[in-house]
């Protein structure tokens, strides 16, 4: 996410006077709320596992996931880029691509 995006979203919330509402347990569930509504579009679409005619809906619910996670990276005062990074350190350590490649084994099955 570049820079103008997340000012973008924090200059939202700040005109609002939003951020006094933004603890991590109030965001987290609003992280999770969001997630359920996307998982909602692909409630009952039977073998079409990709739902391409609700495209746009879940863009909008995935942009709201998002959000919330800028504002619960604020409210706990992590920077975004960094605790990706050191998490993807972590995977690439229990996922090698030897081990890992082509399976979707959990790292404890590899």
């Amino acid at each position: 996410m570049n820079k103008d995006t997340l000012d973008r979203i924090r200059k939202f919330r700040d005109d609002r006077d939003w951020k006094q509402f933004h603890n991590p347990k109030d965001i987290a569930i609003s992280i999770s709320l969001e997630a359920n509504e996307l998982l909602e579009v692909f409630q009952w679409s039977a073998e079409d596992l990709y739902c391409k005619e609700k495209q746009p809906h879940m863009e909008e619910e995935l942009a709201d996931i998002l959000v919330y996670c800028v504002h619960m990276a604020d409210a706990m005062g992590v920077d975004i880029d960094e605790i990706i990074n050191r998490k993807m350190s972590k995977n690439e350590a229990k996922y090698p691509v030897e081990k890992a490649k082509g399976t979707a084994k959990k790292y404890s099955d590899l």
